[in-house]
């Protein structure tokens, strides 16, 4: 920047009501308030908002607009900053009405793309249907009025964002101050999340670090009074009110707001039904069932079993009345297992032959050296996103071949492995039939609670539970099992209060006198699936169980819709876009670094786990390359980026044609090193093209606004993994790069 272009720049900022005494320390703060806020509400509105969980990477995007419209905003000398606080506790005060409203009126129904027949499956949204609703709002519609509070929030934060760069003549050393001030934010969210700390904490320390961006004392008293409703909203459901005689006590894990309710024994996720603790025993419950059907067909107890997803313990009070001898519980969620280790009826968790792991189930299992008699999926639902960056599940990468394929690796000659929850759709469980026989050669055993004959693709099975046995190759449980009812026709429980296991026979009818149609016998048999023809299976590249087909959803499409128009609509209104040009090439770098950051957090999650823990390690160590490239900009002080350009795309390219296989089957500590390389090499170069970029940029504010704006494209692109597999992302990343690669920055940096 020339001095005059300083000069002005100061000028503008300062009649804006700016001091810059310390900038590149208000840059630092800035950038720490944005990312430490922007994760707050990742994690407020997906637990708040009625199954906003879904699509967190609304929430990103909303805030990655706000600070792009905000830092091409910069030198308006409207302050911005003034209405974050009001604009911030209306969205926190919004989202507490839909919570509240949707509790309360059993007639309205947020509709999350139709799930009676859906293209994507969205476990929990099922709960209320079209035919009893009076009153339907489709999930475009909440989610657009959560963008546009999200995004308007952010533009203040953005427009200081943006101030702070154009005061600091030194692009370069801004950068890095950014991303340092982003690097704190990740990680004192990160300690926030291991402490658990509840909302009204996180909101406490934003309001406070954004009072000093307020000017005037009757905007300071505006913020101070909207700081005072938004902690008294999140006070309340951190602390919700309860029924007389009743409890609720809600906990932010590391990845939900989990709601429990201690007289019923009840554990809500994110405002979403998901688990119950049950006294396992006489009571003719699924969960004993593989055991029981093992047993009664002549078979010796499971010694060894893992259980992928135990919870609050169900499933391990179950293999331990079994007489197992050892059980590995595996569970993601800290606060979940720490429920069942307190309260559970059976105390499975004080047994000493149970090992409890509290990590990603496909790592864990990946990672065991010890063999199994039986492996169970114990009702694996997450109900949340991976993360904001993209729409994989936390389960996800167990139900594809490479997860199944593991599983076997570690079953003993003899072993079985169990999978059962409520898919929702008859094509979702030909699916897991097609994918469990290409797998172990042989056809799974299926039974479907209540008892179905026969199960086809447009088959609704909301309300029946379905359970997949199959064995080793050679392995006769699962074959003695079949044989059973062959010969017998059909498998009986019966409730037995005073037993510690339910009554149970194979033959026509039950054992006991009870009629068949009584409430306290379960009728089991076998069911006959059909697999809709041509269908795909999941693999580690095409992770989507769920998707019924590899398209982009209706539902999604009408988001990207949605949030390309309020995009559009924000930045007339609030972004100077008659007076200013938008740096194309840092809108490209934008959009194709988005996918890099996608791509890697997807890679290291199949690789280490799909835990909280990795992804902000991964982050944290993504800015950490960024600072790499920063300083290699400094010192070596580049002017041809054309080596630069060529040797990311090379890298990009070489990345997208390696199987993530191939990973997988490397030694640990050289899979460790080899996905660091691939990961973050390319995160060097494009880090190098970007701070090169914006070494001599006239207009810092608009160049990085630019660039945040870019991001919003890459957001929105990520949804064509679902049609190619994420590695097909990578090669859109190399469109974006090489777009960017044709303008040319302002000041004429080759490229």
């Amino acid at each position: 920047m020339t001095s005059d272009g300083a000069a002005t720049a100061a000028n503008e900022s300062e009649a804006a009501g700016e001091t810059f005494q310390r900038p590149a320390l208000g840059l630092f703060l800035v950038s720490f308030l944005i990312l430490f806020h922007e994760l707050a509400c990742i994690r407020w509105f997906g637990a708040t908002v009625v199954f906003l969980t879904f699509f967190t990477n609304c929430v990103l995007m909303a805030s990655f607009l706000g600070v792009s419209v905000g830092c091409l905003a910069a030198r308006r000398r409207i302050s911005l900053a003034n209405v974050f606080g009001p604009i911030a506790a209306a969205a926190i005060a919004a989202s507490y009405a839909i919570l509240w409203s949707y509790a309360r009126f059993e007639r309205l129904l947020i509709d999350v793309g139709d799930q009676k027949s859906p293209q994507l499956i969205f476990f929990g949204t099922d709960a209320r249907v079209r035919d009893v609703a009076s009153f339907v709002i489709p999930i475009e519609v909440v989610a657009g009025l959560f963008f546009v509070l999200i995004a308007v929030a952010f533009i203040g934060l953005g427009q200081e964002m943006g101030r702070r760069f154009d005061a600091i003549p030194d692009r370069i050393a801004a950068y890095t101050a950014d991303i340092l001030g982003s690097l704190a934010g990740i990680i004192a969210f990160g300690l926030a999340s291991y402490y658990q700390l509840p909302s009204s904490a996180w909101f406490a320390i934003v309001f406070v670090l954004s009072l000093p961006l307020v000017r005037g004392w009757k905007w300071r008293s505006a913020h101070v009074a909207a700081a005072a409703l938004a902690l008294l909203v999140a006070a309340r459901v951190d602390h919700p009110p309860a029924p007389a005689g009743t409890t609720v006590e809600n906990t932010w894990s590391p990845y939900y707001l989990v709601s429990y309710k201690p007289d019923k024994a009840f554990i809500d996720v994110n405002n979403l039904n998901h688990q119950a603790m049950y006294k396992i025993g006489g009571d003719a419950t699924g969960y004993q069932l593989p055991y029981l059907l093992n047993r009664d067909s002549g078979g010796k107890p499971f010694d060894d079993v893992v259980i992928v997803g135990a919870g609050s313990g169900n499933d391990v009070s179950a293999a331990l009345l079994d007489d197992a001898k050892h059980v590995d519980a595996v569970e993601i969620d800290p606060v979940i297992n720490g429920i069942g280790r307190r309260d559970h009826p059976n105390k499975p968790y004080d047994d000493p032959r149970v090992s409890i792991h509290l990590d990603d189930g496909r790592s864990f299992v990946r990672r065991t050296d010890r063999e199994y008699d039986l492996a169970v999926y114990a009702l694996v639902d997450s109900l949340v996103l991976h993360s904001g960056y993209s729409s994989l599940r936390l389960e996800s990468f167990l139900f594809t071949e490479q997860a199944f394929r593991d599983v076997k690796a570690k079953l003993k000659p003899n072993g079985v492995f169990a999978l059962y929850n409520y898919y929702r759709q008859g094509w979702v469980v030909g699916r897991l039939v097609t994918l469990a026989e290409k797998v172990f050669g042989t056809k799974p055993l299926v039974i479907s609670l209540p008892y179905q004959g026969e199960i086809s693709p447009d088959n609704n099975q909301r309300g029946f539970i379905t359970f997949l046995l199959v064995g080793q190759p050679g392995s006769d449980v699962v074959e003695r099992i079949r044989s059973k009812f062959a010969g017998a026709e059909f498998y009986w429980m019966t409730d037995d209060p005073n037993g510690t296991r339910p009554m149970t026979n194979f033959g026509a009818s039950p054992s006991n006198g009870r009629g068949p149609e009584d409430e306290h016998v379960k009728k089991i048999g076998p069911a006959q699936v059909t697999v809709a023809a041509g269908d795909r299976t999941p693999t580690d590249d095409w992770p989507f169980l769920y998707l019924k087909e590899p398209s982009i959803p209706g539902l999604s499409l009408r988001g990207m819709a949605v949030v390309g128009g309020l995009s559009a609509l924000l930045l007339a209104i609030f972004a100077p876009v008659r007076t200013v040009r938008p740096n194309g090439r840092m809108f490209f770098l934008g959009a194709g670094f988005m996918l890099l950051e996608t791509k890697g957090v997807v890679h290291m999650a199949l690789l280490f786990g799909s835990t909280w823990v990795v992804n902000s390690v991964v982050f944290g160590a993504i800015l950490a390359m960024i600072l790499v490239s920063n300083l290699y900009v400094l010192k070596v002080r580049p002017r041809n980026l054309a080596p630069y350009y060529v040797l990311l795309i090379l890298l990009l390219g070489v990345n997208s044609l390696i199987p993530m296989s191939e990973y997988l089957a490397l030694a640990p500590a050289i899979r460790t090193v080899v996905s660091c390389t691939v990961v973050f090499l390319p995160v060097f170069f494009a880090g190098v093209i970007f701070a090169t970029s914006f070494r001599d940029s006239q207009r810092p504010d608009v160049d990085f606004g630019s660039n945040v704006g870019g991001v919003i494209l890459g957001g929105l692109s990520e949804n064509l993994s679902v049609v190619g597999g994420f590695q097909s992302l990578l090669w859109v990343a190399i469109v974006y790069y090489l777009l960017s690669a044709l303008f040319r920055s302002r000041k004429g940096v080759a490229g």
